[in-house]
């Protein structure tokens, strides 16, 4: 029934005469514009604001190349609590407080020192030891407001106590220059042997607890005085393939 009386409507409109239609259209117009109007600028509004909120290529191009730099930002903060995190884990190095830094120039063949994007402003202070793979590489030897320059225990400058692990002996370790360094004057009734811990002796105020520095790669009598060895250590890490390394900036 419903469908007969629009199909009826239909025909009524489709044969009525052209003056009445006229009239029924600008009847509807006057009686339904008013809402269509606001409907039509309800939808200009919203194009406009749609407009409004884009932003050019460039624009977009430069937020987007923003946002990978704060993500790799994140990821350099997440990696260096996990280092900090993993050195923490033992109680002995609770007391003791760690700045993370970034090798600027690595040493070379004729060099045995480095330089780091960590100075004054961060804490640092010369004599302050400096640890790489959790051990000991080399202390602060001059800092600036934002760098700070590392003396590797190989230099031959540095002069490091150091005990080895098995014995009951302190002694100073000095630097050969040659990316070695070198245990003087050590009595032959010690058994030492290929392979022994050599450890930097604790300092309080700059080093809490005892740390390996590295490892006898050679023990023979000394040329000069038999009644002695002359022991060879070399860095327990492979310090030219080094990025990053620690401070350990306990206070006194």
């Amino acid at each position: 029934m419903l469908f007969t009386w629009f199909m009826l409507g239909g025909f009524i409109f489709l044969f009525a005469p052209q003056k009445l239609t006229d009239r029924f259209q600008l009847g509807f117009a006057h009686l339904f514009g008013r809402p269509l109007n606001i409907g039509r600028e309800i939808s200009l509004a919203t194009r406009a604001r749609m407009a409004t909120d884009t932003v050019s290529r460039t624009e977009y191009n430069q937020l987007l190349n923003h946002l990978a730099n704060i993500n790799e930002q994140l990821n350099e903060a997440y990696n260096k609590i996990e280092i900090l995190s993993k050195i923490r884990l033992k109680p002995d190095y609770e007391r003791m407080s760690f700045v993370p830094g970034d090798i600027i120039t690595a040493p070379d063949v004729a060099r045995t020192e480095l330089i780091i994007n960590r100075g004054k402003i961060d804490g640092l202070a010369t004599d302050q030891f400096v640890i790489a793979d959790n051990s000991i590489i080399g202390r602060i030897s001059a800092v600036s407001p934002r760098t700070a320059q590392v003396r590797l225990f190989t230099d031959l400058a540095s002069k490091i106590p150091i005990k080895i692990a098995r014995l009951n002996v302190d002694k100073v370790m000095q630097g050969t220059g040659n990316n070695t360094a070198r245990i003087p004057l050590l009595s032959t009734k010690h058994q030492v042997g290929k392979g022994d811990e050599v450890l930097a002796f604790k300092q309080p105020g700059f080093l809490d607890v005892p740390m390996i520095i590295g490892r006898v790669t050679e023990c023979k009598r000394d040329e000069q005085n038999p009644m002695v060895w002359d022991v060879t250590v070399e860095p327990v890490c492979d310090i030219k393939e080094l990025k990053t390394i620690t401070v350990i900036v306990s206070s006194p």
